[in-house]
């Protein structure tokens, strides 16, 4: 029986990890979102071993190298972060990825047997990705090299991979490290090209459409004006896939400096499991409170007023009284919106900033449906398939590490100015680890700096 194939296609900028770019990291909001996603899917699949296939891993001209060792280590310090990171390798499967390699008639080295390739030493577009994919390092690790050598050598690279893994039994999963065009804007550090859209566009397209070989037929001096970085790593996951078209899904691509970051998952494991992940969030294929349904008083007023202000912005909102004694009279709240199990907006407040809890719902409405940085706002034609969650807060109280229960409790982290939070019982957050983490980068604080936690109860309602 065929394993199963799970592939992510993953950028690798470095600001993109808070202890490199700390806020700034927020511009590229769709892609953080996007590789979150990825994370929650890939921890569904449970791999055993990460095979990650790398353009800046050390590298021959004319061979595929690969990296067998029993550890990995590195750090971004040339990008201002020395944390060191350590995965547990797998040198079985970097052997059979080898020999697979070389049965299928092309050039293969293996790191461990050249000191000038620096054996188990991490890279940044290795350690990029697996910072957001695997943030625990629970996954054993492969690392793979590209080569000069042509397109479809790579995709036979891909296929040998999948052999591999199948030889010897192992639950894998595909990472493509790449970034696409470097040459967006006239400010872009590698120069621009007004071709460099145009290469990306035709990357995400057949991205999107599942058709990975195409990839290999683009022009060459497309490619060459667009000045990217991830094409082969791609192909490869296209091999490793073994059909063509793939299933594919587009998570986000954007390009906010310049440089377009393109993530995706590949391979039909990676689309169930991205599909299950999306149900459990749901609650068995509903979030929230649907239009035409029996929901809650509250809810009710939050789609009340979504609608009045997409309709006719200018309006002045009018606030239904809530129940006396069924809430409190204010309190903080975040309004949550979902359109087919997908995040539309959520916004809210800790504390509460109006006279009454209706208005203060009201108006974490309004801003979850307009002005939610991550999304456009929400049209006309979307409310009849907005699904609406409002989540009350308790009054926060300060608390210890071992004081946490993500399932029962929310969490608030401080550094200084900066402020995460993160809801309870939210998909893929299991444990507290994964929420204090998960609510530091919300707020750009390291993993080394100090900080106060709090942690809070819910009503939440639908």
């Amino acid at each position: 029986m065929a394993s199963p194939v799970f592939g992510v296609i993953a950028p690798h900028p470095p600001i993109f990890v808070p202890e490199v770019g700390g806020a700034r990291a927020d511009v590229a909001h769709a892609s953080l979102a996007a590789l979150d996603r990825a994370r929650i899917a890939l921890a569904r699949f449970v791999p055993e071993t990460l095979i990650v296939m790398s353009p800046h891993a050390p590298a021959l001209c004319d061979a595929f190298c690969v990296d067998d060792s029993p550890e990995f280590s590195g750090t971004l310090s040339q990008f201002g972060d020395a944390t060191l990171r350590v995965y547990a390798g797998d040198p079985e499967l970097g052997r059979a990825i080898a020999d697979a390699i070389a049965s299928s008639g092309h050039a293969v080295a293996m790191r461990s047997e050249d000191g000038r390739l620096r054996s188990g030493w991490l890279d940044h577009a290795t350690i990029v990705p697996l910072s957001f994919l695997d943030p625990h390092r629970q996954c054993r690790l492969v690392v793979l090299s590209l080569s000069e050598l042509d397109y479809h050598a790579h995709r036979d690279a891909g296929a040998a991979v999948r052999a591999a893994a199948e030889s010897i039994k192992r639950r894998v999963a595909f990472i493509a490290s790449g970034d696409m065009s470097h040459r967006l804007t006239p400010d872009s550090a590698a120069g621009y090209s007004p071709r460099g859209r145009e290469l990306d566009a035709q990357i995400t397209g057949l991205v999107e459409q599942g058709r990975i070989e195409g990839l290999t037929h683009l022009a060459p001096d497309l490619v060459e004006a667009g000045g990217e970085c991830g094409l082969r790593s791609i192909i490869a996951l296209g091999g490793f896939c073994c059909e063509d078209p793939a299933p594919a899904r587009l998570l986000a691509y954007e390009g906010p400096w310049g440089v377009g970051y393109l993530t995706a998952l590949v391979g039909r494991a990676a689309l169930d499991s991205d599909g299950a992940a999306a149900c459990e969030q749901q609650g068995a294929g509903v979030k929230g409170g649907q239009p035409g349904s029996d929901e809650s008083e509250i809810v009710a007023l939050a789609r009340s007023t979504i609608e009045a202000f997409v309709r006719d912005e200018t309006a002045p909102v009018a606030v239904t009284p809530l129940s006396k004694g069924e809430y409190p009279a204010k309190a903080g709240t975040f309004v949550s919106l979902h359109r087919g199990g997908e995040l539309r907006g959520c916004i809210g407040t800790i504390l509460p900033t109006k006279a009454t809890l209706g208005d203060e719902v009201a108006a974490n409405a309004v801003e979850a449906a307009a002005h939610d940085p991550r999304f456009e706002p929400v049209t006309a034609d979307e409310l009849p398939v907005l699904e609406i969650s409002v989540d009350v807060l308790h009054a926060p109280e300060s608390c210890e590490f071992e004081d946490l229960d993500p399932k029962t409790y929310g969490v608030i982290v401080t550094s200084g100015w900066r402020r995460g939070l993160l809801l309870p019982d939210l998909p893929g957050i299991d444990d507290a680890e994964s929420q204090v983490v998960t609510a530091m980068r919300k707020a750009g604080i390291g993993s080394g700096e100090p900080c106060s936690l709090e942690r809070f109860r819910v009503d939440r309602y639908t």
